[in-house]
């Protein structure tokens, strides 16, 4: 019979797990658990760090069929498109969820949170 408190364990583990997350180096937190490193097409490019998703984390709060395949094709390219901050910013790709009430808005305030050196 399961607890009446297990959605609420969950809960604090998905929280604590994200949080040790966001304080690992970037390297530490890497392909292996799935993460994606984004190609910087733009005159930029030196400036500022890639993106990184970090498909572990995304996972370990939705399921797959949450943004695959509306959002995203599960293979990763197979889109052809090329997520941008306009994209982003306009709801589209990342800022589907990204858009302030769902997760954190993508502004140039929260660039750290994906663009980690």
């Amino acid at each position: 019979m399961p607890s009446e408190h297990a959605p609420l364990t969950r809960a604090a583990l998905r929280l604590v797990l994200f949080l040790i997350a966001l304080v690992l180096p970037s390297r530490a937190v890497d392909a292996d658990l799935g993460d994606i490193v984004f190609e910087r097409k733009s005159s930029v490019a030196e400036e500022y760090p890639p993106a990184t998703f970090p498909h572990y984390l995304h996972r370990m709060q939705f399921k797959c069929h949450v943004c695959h395949d509306d959002i995203f094709p599960m293979r990763a390219g197979a889109s052809g498109i090329t997520i941008t901050m306009d994209r982003i910013q306009a709801g589209q790709d990342c800022g589907t969820c990204h858009n302030g009430t769902i997760a954190f808005q993508a502004t140039f305030n929260s660039c750290p949170l994906c663009h980690r050196p």
